[in-house]
């Protein structure tokens, strides 16, 4: 990618033979011997990088760094320094430094920082087009557009008017509290408390007290009486997460709430009602724990009056573009920077693997690659993804080669199809995900016939 570079340092020799160096291809070099010289540059030229040293003389290279994305944020800038300390470094990158060298420069490596940099400012420069907004949307909203999710959603909108007991399934990290928030979002009680309980993060001997509260004196350090979880939800829904991880005694007391609309707080002599619809999750086999004898069979037909499963992240894949768009605004929602767009590779590189931690581990990846985007563009080494074959989901590859393999046109084509899909026809949006320009995605549709 063309575009203009500085190279900024006290000393001649090295910015005279970095200008040698980098000259006479592509990029355009000029250079400056101290601080105040490169932002008298900065206001009167065209720049679309700045390589500085950090130790100079009156002003040194990280207040220029400040300096720069204080008067011009467009302009990335790379920092260069014979001292490798780790202060200077953490300086560098949380001021916004687009990356960091150490001196004597291996001038293989700067050529390959400086092309990714550009690259990425004509990433940027292409997905500067008016964006669809997720104003509105609920940060904590369950998104996709999978068959599976859209039926699961009917599912939620007819369960949601009447106060039957849900059991939510899915594996870890799919989003089954999200499941549950939008069926009493969408009940005549989303007025009333939506109030959630990890059973597999409360101790046993305290689940019994954190759900039904307890009297004044029922134990040593009672010395108050407390509300439990099911009087804090009223008339709204209690969600009772991991609810396969709960003792058999607890099991016992839940039943009789199903039951009974009723329970007794620990140590109380009165009972008290409840009206609470109950909403309860799980990773966990419950058939399988029903012949070990680990759960109430009771119960187990009481909770599932419905039962509602969550698709696992790689079995819709195909929702990986409105998730990713979802999740970064959502990941970048406190801070005013700009959302980071997301490389053709690191899209790639998501849709290959396999997420065994589902959506939970998506947004943790995304909150991270955000984090270590310094030019807002996500990258694959960004992501720190394991290879799919690490995954407890890897799948184990065919005994022999299919008779008939696609061609790279035949995948180009399947990919095109599938983003265009998964972003409502939505070419902006499309053509930012692919990596591409407009008028490369709108050559790709008339080549495949995809108009």
């Amino acid at each position: 990618m063309a575009g203009y570079i500085l190279i900024v340092d006290d000393e001649a020799a090295i910015r005279e033979s970095l200008a040698e160096a980098l000259a006479g291809g592509l990029w355009q070099v000029k250079t400056a011997g101290n601080a105040e010289h490169a932002l008298d540059l900065l206001g009167r030229t065209v720049l679309d990088v700045v390589l500085t040293d950090v130790r100079m003389p009156h002003m040194d290279g990280l207040t220029l760094l400040r300096e720069i994305r204080r008067r011009a944020p467009q302009v990335d800038v790379i920092v260069m320094t014979a001292f490798d300390d780790m202060p200077v470094v953490a300086s560098a990158m949380r001021d916004g430094a687009a990356d960091f060298l150490v001196k004597p420069l291996d001038l293989h490596a700067l050529r390959r920082v400086l092309s990714r940099v550009f690259e990425d400012r004509h990433t940027r420069a292409e997905a500067a087009l008016p964006q669809r907004t997720d104003a509105g949307r609920p940060a904590s909203q369950f998104v996709g557009r999978h068959p599976q999710v859209i039926e699961l959603y009917k599912a939620v909108g007819q369960v949601a008017r009447r106060r039957t007991n849900v059991l939510v399934r899915g594996e870890s990290g799919t989003g089954k509290e999200l499941i549950a928030r939008a069926i009493h979002d969408q009940s005549p009680s989303a007025s009333e408390p939506f109030v959630a309980v990890n059973c597999s993060a409360i101790p046993a001997s305290l689940l019994e007290s954190e759900l039904f509260g307890h009297a004044r004196g029922s134990f040593t350090g009672a010395i108050s009486a407390r509300r439990g979880r099911f009087a804090l939800a009223g008339r709204g829904t209690i969600f009772l997460d991991e609810i396969g991880d709960t003792s058999l005694e607890v099991q016992a007391k839940l039943l009789r709430v199903l039951q009974e609309q009723e329970y007794y707080p620990v140590g109380a002599e009165r009972s008290e009602k409840s009206e609470a619809r109950v909403v309860a999750a799980t990773h966990r086999n419950l058939e399988q724990m029903l012949e070990a004898g680990e759960f109430r069979e009771d119960l187990y037909y009481r909770l599932r009056v419905v039962e509602l499963t969550v698709p696992p992240l790689r079995e819709r894949l195909a929702d990986l573009p409105v998730l990713v768009e979802h999740l970064m605004r959502v990941a970048t929602a406190a801070s005013t920077g700009q959302v980071p767009l997301v490389s053709a590779e690191a899209f790639e590189a998501m849709s290959r693997y396999l997420w065994p931690g589902n959506v939970r581990e998506l947004e943790n990846c995304l909150r991270r690659a955000a984090a270590l985007a310094t030019t807002g563009v996500i990258r694959p080494e960004h992501l720190g993804l394991a290879p799919a074959a690490g995954s407890t989901h890897a799948q184990t590859p065919p005994a022999e080669v299919p008779a008939e393999l696609k061609s790279l046109a035949e995948l180009e084509r399947d990919h095109v199809a599938r983003v265009l899909s998964a972003t409502g026809g939505h070419k902006a949006r499309a053509a930012r995900i692919l990596g591409v320009s407009r008028p490369r995605l709108n050559r790709l549709l008339r080549e495949y016939g995809l108009e």
